[in-house]
């Protein structure tokens, strides 16, 4: 059967069981479990099973349920409400100086967590709230929570950074690396513009009445609410920038560095340790049945000569590269309104990284593209995770129209960011070639 066949085949099958709905990991499992079959018989299945395997006991993994626990454990023992208390009491003077002090926050829960969710949540339960009782507009507020929140896969370390190294053997140290000034970068952009949104608007983002406002004693006493997350934020960073330990074993160390400051704040005991035990447990089986799905898929596309083929189609397009980039690109954007970002990810990588590779283009450079169109995937409709959590926790007031119009400047800040980081290779670049890493 000729190679074009055989990709037609798989992956009008692929889109067809999706397009019904099903889960993503055990649809591309079972294509790639049925079609090998036919192809090779037992004999091939067997190749299936082994590489899944190989892979998911990969020592680049084990960090997975290693952040997953170290994010978990910061939301529910209130370590974060204590990091917004101490925002509020310096910020709130300012005009939109919570919403401020939420991105803030959300980014410093992104250098200690690589999830999306963590930021999301629980500045959704402890923001909200306060800044929609001091008059804050609602579209500011759902908004900064949503994009903020975002910011947990740029920022290192990230989770679906872990898994991209994973997939494509790019350095996973040097992807957090890659991630840091763009993360800082848009951190600061959202920043920026809520700052002038509240200047140009006035009711946007009110300041804390005077009478309300704290003593410069009562701030400075707060900002020990900050020692423990900055202190972790260097520890987990740190030990990866100066090839001290792999993202691995960074990722357990920060992990026991949690439990042992939960545990020193008596924030801690056995039933929310159950807690955290449990959903570490389910959103990391989540992700590893992803996984799964895309390791044995990956490998149907690569014994078929699938890969292989779509690349030579592309190439032979004689399209400008960049002109291929910016369609992929869109592609990801695309994507990114129906599919979850991990499951972009294992359906693009094994065929869009060997044609980026063709053309020239960094794969590392790439891959961080990637998570930055990814972090718009998190706040798009009808599939972004965040606007669901939002939708979760916002009053019966605020609808999902008013959630979907609050994330559109965020949405266009985010694909300016994009644009510059397309444009300017070195900002992403520049920190992964001049830091040690394992």
């Amino acid at each position: 059967m000729e190679s074009w066949v055989i990709v037609i085949i798989i992956f009008s099958s692929l889109f067809l069981f999706l397009i019904f709905g099903l889960p993503i990991a055990f649809t591309m499992g079972g294509l790639a479990t049925i079609y090998t079959f036919l192809f090779w018989n037992i004999k091939g299945t067997y190749v299936l099973v082994t590489t899944a395997l190989g892979q998911l006991t990969s020592f680049v993994l084990i960090a997975v349920p290693l952040y997953i626990f170290l994010g978990v454990t910061l939301e529910k023992t209130g370590i974060a409400e204590d990091m917004y208390d101490t925002v509020y009491k310096w910020l709130g003077v300012i005009k939109g100086g919570l919403a401020v002090g939420t991105i803030f926050i959300c980014a410093i829960f992104a250098a200690m967590v690589g999830t999306s969710s963590a930021g999301t949540i629980t500045m959704g339960l402890i923001a909200l709230p306060s800044m929609l009782k001091r008059g804050y507009s609602k579209f500011l507020v759902v908004g900064s929570i949503s994009a903020g929140g975002a910011l947990g896969i740029l920022i290192p370390p990230s989770i679906i950074m872990i898994l991209y190294g994973s997939l494509t053997e790019v350095s996973v140290g040097k992807m957090f690396f890659g991630g840091l000034i763009p993360g800082i970068i848009l951190t600061m952009i959202f920043i920026i513009y809520i700052l002038v949104i509240c200047k140009i608007k006035t009711n946007y983002g009110p300041s804390i009445p005077k009478g309300e406002r704290f003593t410069f004693r009562e701030k400075f006493v707060s900002l020990k609410n900050m020692i423990i997350p900055l202190g972790l934020v260097l520890l987990i960073l740190g030990t990866i920038y100066t090839g001290i330990c792999t993202p691995t074993e960074s990722a357990a160390i920060g992990a026991f560095g949690t439990l042992i400051c939960a545990i020193s704040m008596k924030k801690l005991n056995w039933s929310i340790f159950y807690e955290v035990g449990t959903r570490t447990i389910h959103i990391t089986s989540f992700v590893m049945w992803i996984m799964v799905g895309a390791v044995v898929f990956s490998q149907l596309v690569i014994a078929t000569g699938a890969g292989e083929t779509i690349t030579k189609i592309v190439i032979g397009m004689n399209l400008n590269r960049w002109v291929i980039l910016c369609i992929m690109q869109f592609i990801f954007m695309i994507l990114g309104c129906l599919i979850d970002p991990a499951g972009i990810m294992v359906l693009c990588c094994p065929v869009f990284v060997p044609i980026i590779i063709n053309l020239g283009f960094d794969p590392l450079w790439f891959g961080v593209l990637f998570v930055v169109n990814m972090e718009m995937a998190y706040i798009t409709p009808p599939f972004g995770y965040n606007l669901f959590y939002m939708k979760a926790i916002v009053p019966k007031e605020i609808t999902l129209e008013n959630i979907y119009q609050s994330i559109i400047p965020f949405v266009g800040l985010q694909l300016i960011a994009l644009i510059l980081m397309m444009l300017f290779p070195e900002v992403i670049l520049w920190l992964p070639n001049h830091m040690i890493v394992k």
